[in-house]
């Protein structure tokens, strides 16, 4: 096992989940990530050309034996794990009231299962090297909006986060949620355009996951809430 710090992202093909990889890569990190897009992956890949320093796997992040394959197969790979990042998730962008059942179970259960099962399968591993669960959540997870069912998934990886914290705390790993505002990804294309305003970066947000990431030894930061500015809700 080597000092150098390894991180695995669920999610991290495209958008928010890539950028991270990306920042973390750039920080001197080993990165394995996950999706179910294998092309995407490749592409990723080939994108960042970093075959000794970045691992590849396909697979569903709300899938248990999937994400345990994951976890250990980071670990074999590279020797230890220092850093989880749950970000896989997506919206249905319908409400409660209006919308389609059809795709909610999906959605549900990559928003909220999927990182319970990412904790559930790297804990033993973080315990190992004091390591950090990061959780990406959202606004949503904060602000209530009419009918949003993808909020209410949002508003579950917030509890989660908590609930987390203060039963790994002990053992010494962090826990970190990473709440986004309005964030300029492919989780708007069912919408046909972006919405109106000032939107962050998905580098941005990997910013503050990076920031996160690298708290001296004995710190734990808990919460941090990102918008652009301009974002009133």
């Amino acid at each position: 096992m080597t000092d150098t710090p390894v991180a695995l992202v669920t999610g991290g093909g495209s958008g928010i989940g890539a950028a991270i990889a990306r920042r973390l890569l750039a920080d001197g990190h080993r990165v394995a990530v996950t999706g179910r897009g294998e092309e995407r992956l490749r592409a990723f890949a080939a994108e960042v050309a970093e075959p000794d320093r970045l691992l590849t796997l396909p697979g569903n992040a709300a899938d248990h034996a999937q994400v345990r394959a994951a976890v250990d197969a980071t670990v074999h790979r590279f020797g230890r794990l220092d850093v989880a990042v749950a970000n896989a998730g997506f919206a249905t962008h319908d409400t409660v009231a209006e919308g389609d059942p059809a795709g909610w179970t999906e959605m549900v259960l990559t928003n909220v299962l999927g990182p319970a099962l990412l904790i559930r399968a790297s804990i033993d591993a973080l315990r190992a090297t004091r390591g950090r669960i990061v959780l990406v959540g959202s606004v949503a997870g904060f602000v209530p909006a009419p009918g949003n069912l993808y909020g209410a998934t949002k508003w579950a990886v917030t509890g989660l986060a908590e609930n987390t914290r203060r039963q790994v705390t002990e053992w010494g790993v962090g826990v970190t949620l990473v709440a986004p505002g309005r964030v300029e990804t492919p989780f708007w294309d069912s919408y046909g355009s972006l919405p109106p305003g000032h939107l962050l970066t998905a580098e941005q947000l990997a910013d503050s996951v990076a920031w996160a990431v690298r708290q001296p030894e004995g710190v734990d930061v808990n919460t941090v809430v990102v918008r652009p500015v301009g974002q009133p809700n």
